[in-house]
């Protein structure tokens, strides 16, 4: 019952729009901002039931309404037509171009953080230290005594 008053009130709505771009004439009003703050949302967003929104769609004043006020108000998010079908969301399929470079860069950048603040809170040192011939330390004198 309660699609069929949505419906309903959809198609009052519709004829209530006629051929008009907005309820009261060629500039919007309150009444506007309130009508699209309700058919935005249900136009463009994903819906586990889809037919209230089939049958805003199938509206095509009321669809041309929404896409106005989107075009003219929020131009960056607008330009989509009701009759094209939305873009649709990466699938499981379907990866992003560049997920295997951002998920490298992302463990290269942590990697230098953890090493950068073991450097610089002491955690980690470098000594630098004389090497004797064929790379070995060379061997103090007390160790020397202790062998002989």
């Amino acid at each position: 019952q309660l699609y069929r008053e949505a419906r309903e009130c959809l198609t009052l709505l519709s004829q209530r729009l006629g051929s008009q771009k907005f309820f009261f004439g060629d500039s919007p009003a309150s009444l506007d901002a309130f009508v699209f703050s309700r058919l935005a949302p249900l136009l463009k967003a994903k819906l586990p039931n889809g037919k209230l929104q089939q049958h805003l769609k199938s509206l095509q004043n009321l669809c041309n309404y929404c896409t106005s006020i989107l075009s003219l108000y929020f131009p960056w998010d607008g330009g989509e037509s009701c009759l094209l079908p939305h873009p649709v969301a990466l699938g499981e399929g379907e990866e992003d171009p560049h997920k295997r470079r951002n998920q490298l860069l992302s463990v290269l950048v942590g990697l230098v953080a953890m090493l950068g603040y073991a450097f610089l809170s002491g955690i980690v040192s470098i000594q630098r230290g004389g090497v004797g011939p064929a790379g070995r330390q060379p061997i103090a004198m007390e160790e020397e005594e202790e062998e002989e």
